[in-house]
């Protein structure tokens, strides 16, 4: 590969969006022809076909070097990247329309190589190709997904982004009644096959579907990314971003689950978690799990603690489980955790998987944040926010999270307001809800007594 392909290549993978390129590079005696055009709307690429996947995300599944369709005169097209066309030698004229609009998105005149769109979220698309000068095209294909085979590809990802992403993958196969396949790390299959039984499920490095018809990918999407969103995740709660990548409706849905398995514990319990992937994630109140605990246990609940690590963190900053919780900690499948937290009175934890798993549960869930604002997860009316501090970086449309900094506070880091997003939520105010749910509790009690015909005394 040419330098010069290499830097274009390189220039469209980094910066993504309202850019122009043309270059043009030609050298006898090899057909390797470079033609880009980058905007906020659409992106045509012509060159080799080898050289099509280098501008793919390695980090889902790269769609098949060839386009699968076989239209006329030894045309290929498909949806596995947006729209997609390769065209053989000629003199063609592409036109790229949403169906549903009838907006002609993009038009060219090409001789050889890939007309692609650059929106890869799902958009009805009506490709046709042309003859230059004719005014009937040779191609004329619009997306329809019926009994077509469809590959959604997730990344391995965390568990809460897959369990909050998940739901829209169902309501698009019942919405197309396509031939859906999921790819998704392991333990998120063994927990979710057997209740999707419509759907096929296999690893990102053991695809099953190698011709798709279309393709989607469903991710977190950062820098102001409206190529593969239609709009931006921050605005709308991460886990809807997928409803809108997948062109469903975005109100939020649980997964289902098995929630067969019988009750262990006979005691009134409580599970916790109080472990995530960052720092800003974690309650930074020094004392306020230990106040929580403290307080539950006054009210009668054992309180175990469900996290993966007991311990978990990086460099000098570590968390630790806190004291007076029952070590339920480690490495479990999934299908354990939910079993457990089946028969829970309640849950309390983070912006995390387990809150996730959860309220898929049914349980009522305790969700204590600052770094997110509230829409930013799934509803629940036991949601902990304290207002009266900074708040919200992560749905900061102007911030990109830093994944790989442990200690992301992007507005105070290093000064003394560092993580006062959770340090100003107080055990007080985390029991003044825990107070409010067992008082619930209670009531319902009483009152089953009562339509029961016991006594209460």
């Amino acid at each position: 590969m040419t330098n010069v392909m290499s830097a274009l290549i390189s220039a469209i993978t980094e910066n993504g969006r309202d850019v122009w390129w043309g270059v043009t590079h030609l050298k006898k005696g090899a057909s390797v022809i470079l033609l880009a055009y980058l905007s906020s709307s659409l992106m045509l690429i012509c060159f080799e076909s080898e050289n099509m996947s280098m501008l793919r995300n390695a980090f889902f599944i790269l769609p098949p070097d060839t386009p699968t369709q076989a239209g006329p005169e030894n045309i290929f097209y498909d949806f596995n990247d947006g729209a997609r066309v390769l065209l053989p030698e000629g003199k063609w004229h592409v036109r790229l329309l949403d169906a549903d609009s009838k907006n002609i998105l993009f038009c060219c005149d090409v001789d050889k190589g890939w007309v692609t769109s650059s929106k890869k979220y799902f958009v009805r698309f009506r490709i046709q190709v042309f003859r230059q000068g004719e005014e009937t095209p040779l191609l004329d294909e619009t997306l329809k997904l019926k009994d077509r085979p469809v590959l959604i590809s997730f990344p391995t990802g965390t568990l809460g982004d897959l369990l909050g992403w998940f739901p829209y993958a169902e309501r698009f196969q019942t919405l197309h009644k396509c031939q859906l396949e999921c790819t998704l790390a392991q333990d998120i299959i063994d927990l979710l096959a057997p209740q999707y039984p419509q759907i096929q499920f296999s690893t990102p490095d053991k695809p099953r579907t190698v011709a798709p018809y279309a393709t989607y990918r469903v991710g977190l999407y950062f820098g102001g990314d409206t190529n593969n969103q239609p709009i931006d995740f921050r605005k709308v709660g991460f886990h809807r971003s997928a409803g809108y990548i997948l062109g469903v409706d975005p109100r939020e849905a649980p997964v289902r689950l098995d929630l067969s398995a019988p009750r262990v514990i006979q005691e009134p319990y409580v599970c916790i978690a109080t472990q995530s992937t960052c720092q800003a994630k974690y309650w930074n109140n020094g004392t306020g799990w230990s106040e929580v605990v403290a307080y539950l246990k006054s009210l009668g609940y054992r309180v175990l603690c469900i996290d993966r690590d007991a311990h978990y963190g990086q460099g000098f900053v570590w968390n630790h489980i806190p004291w007076g919780a029952e070590d339920f900690t480690g490495k479990l499948p999934l299908q354990e955790r939910v079993n457990l937290l089946r028969h829970a009175s309640f849950f309390i934890g983070l912006p995390s998987g387990l809150s996730w798993l959860a309220w898929a549960t049914g349980i009522p869930v305790v969700l204590i944040s600052g770094f997110s604002l509230p829409n930013s997860e799934f509803y629940t009316p036991w949601r902990v926010f304290n207002p009266h501090g900074c708040n919200g970086c992560w749905d900061d449309t102007s911030l990109n999270f830093d994944h790989k900094d442990f200690l992301w506070c992007p507005r105070h880091k290093n000064t003394d307001r560092q993580f006062e997003c959770t340090r100003l939520i107080t055990g007080t105010q985390v029991n003044g809800v825990i107070n409010k749910l067992h008082r619930l509790f209670s009531e319902q009690s009483v009152e089953s007594a009562l339509e029961n015909g016991v006594s209460n005394e």
